[in-house]
């Protein structure tokens, strides 16, 4: 049994991919910071484990990937977990902005320089960075939100270089506007410019898309999956 470590797995696009991953025959390690909905998560799904950790917080990471990795090999790691605030560059704090680096870039790639030696040793295990369409297309009040994005991609980037023909995969994963919580602070139904949320992706076609991508043969790599509304 493959076992996959998913942040962000309380709701939306994590917690759908934690799901459709266990329907895959995965265990999944669930790591959020809401413990109730992970423990709703677990309970509902056998092969979930959930482990309610702030992604910030640095030393409970280390803590965390110490006590995951003595349990065994990690496959496949999903990047999943976020933030998305909507502001204009003259109206975003600089500690809002910092903040938003550290939890959508730096974040994921501490758990990338966890996981990573291990894979390579073994020859092999999937890194999937769920993107954006925000990290290769600008939208006003997106100054924030779009760097850490263009930052994650570029990240993945790097990482299929360093990782080719040591038996390491990496994938993009990259929706359009997907139905979630992240946008109810927004109200795109009833704000102007936004999609309206029955034209969004819903977060089970994104967790497709993840689940498609990890179970391609060994010596494929899918590089990069744009998901857009139909």
């Amino acid at each position: 049994m493959r076992t996959a470590l998913v942040t962000g797995a309380s709701r939306g696009i994590g917690r759908a991919t934690a799901v459709a991953l266990t329907e895959q025959g995965v265990q999944v390690h669930a790591v959020a910071r809401s413990g109730d909905a992970l423990a709703a998560l677990s309970a509902s799904h056998a092969a979930v484990r959930p482990y309610v950790v702030d992604l910030g917080n640095a030393d409970a990471v280390d803590t965390m990937m110490q006590a995951l990795l003595a349990q065994g090999p990690i496959d496949i790691l999903v990047n999943n977990a976020g933030v998305f605030p909507l502001a204009p560059i003259t109206g975003t704090a600089v500690s809002q902005f910092a903040a938003t680096i550290d939890a959508n870039l730096v974040a994921p790639f501490r758990l990338l320089q966890a996981v990573l030696p291990h894979m390579i040793s073994r020859g092999t295990g999937h890194i999937v960075t769920i993107g954006s369409v925000a990290d290769r297309r600008i939208f006003p009040g997106n100054g924030a939100y779009s760097a850490s994005k263009f930052g994650a991609r570029a990240l993945h980037e790097v990482l299929r270089e360093e990782v080719q023909g040591t038996g390491v995969r990496a994938s993009l994963v990259a929706p359009a506007a997907t139905d979630t919580s992240i946008w109810d602070p927004v109200d795109p139904d009833n704000t102007p410019g936004f999609p309206p949320r029955a034209a969004m992706l819903r977060p089970e076609d994104v967790a497709d898309a993840v689940c498609w991508a990890v179970t391609r043969p060994p010596h494929v790599n899918v590089d990069e999956l744009r998901i857009s509304r139909s």
